[in-house]
């Protein structure tokens, strides 16, 4: 009834809305279910202001009570973290290091001298060199994620190119957003909504940020399978409502 209510409702004011290709609009979770509305966006720039952009979507449809979720990388493009592949000077070190990186199917990570460069920029050298040994010592006995959980949060936050995103951002490798915290305070500020930055593909989620009260397991489990879409969907915004 939740559903049907909300799609009526779109309907009247015209708004084309859908589920990502292989995503659902529901999901049940431990503490509840949730409603998902993936928001499509134009093509955000560099130059771009975040707020000004996020004021253009059709948020009028929603409830204050809702919840407003933000792809991790149009942030970054906005504050300027993006970066044409072109355009990075990998390292020796960098390229050295990065072909022991596993290549996983959700994303380059940091497989390619040029993302492996951009760790280095945001963990530092020295960081970044002993969670490439604290891994490699701990591999033959198959543990998982020790270079990650050594070399920080803002080094898993970095995303390579890939063939499946949006022209030209499928050429470009982007660190994680600056201060997302903040971001995500000036956000509710400016629009009402409580919200979320995350960084998802199809394999998992990250919450980098979100608004006082919200909290980050719930979130996670309502958002695991990334609604916004892992390809060319033009969804880097998106609603997240609990049904009561």
């Amino acid at each position: 009834m939740v559903l049907s209510l909300i799609l009526v409702n779109m309907l009247k004011n015209k708004i084309a809305f859908q589920a990502n290709p292989g995503k659902k609009l529901k999901i049940k979770t431990k503490f509840g279910e949730y409603l998902r509305f993936p928001l499509k966006s134009s093509l955000i720039k560099p130059d771009d202001n975040l707020i000004k952009k996020i004021k253009e979507l059709p948020l009028n449809n929603f409830s204050p009570d809702d919840i407003l979720f933000i792809s991790e990388k149009v942030v970054s493009v906005t504050q300027g973290r993006s970066y044409h592949i072109k355009d990075i000077k990998a390292s020796k070190i960098a390229t050295f290091l990065s072909k022991f990186v596993y290549k996983n199917p959700a994303g380059i990570g940091l497989s390619i001298p040029e993302t492996m460069q951009l760790a280095i920029e945001e963990a530092g050298l020295w960081r970044i060199l002993l969670a490439a040994l604290l891994a490699a010592i701990t591999k033959p006995f198959k543990i998982k994620g020790v270079f990650y959980l050594i070399a920080g949060s803002g080094a898993r936050a970095i995303d390579g190119p890939v063939p499946y995103a949006i022209p030209p951002y499928n050429e470009y490798a982007s660190k994680g957003p600056k201060n997302p915290q903040k971001v995500v305070q000036k956000i509710e500020k400016a629009i009402g909504f409580k919200n979320t930055i995350i960084d998802a593909n199809d394999l998992g989620i990250n919450i980098l940020a979100a608004s006082k009260g919200l909290k980050k397991k719930e979130l996670k489990l309502a958002l695991k399978d990334n609604p916004l879409g892992q390809e060319d969907e033009s969804t880097p915004f998106g609603i997240l409502r609990k049904i009561k």
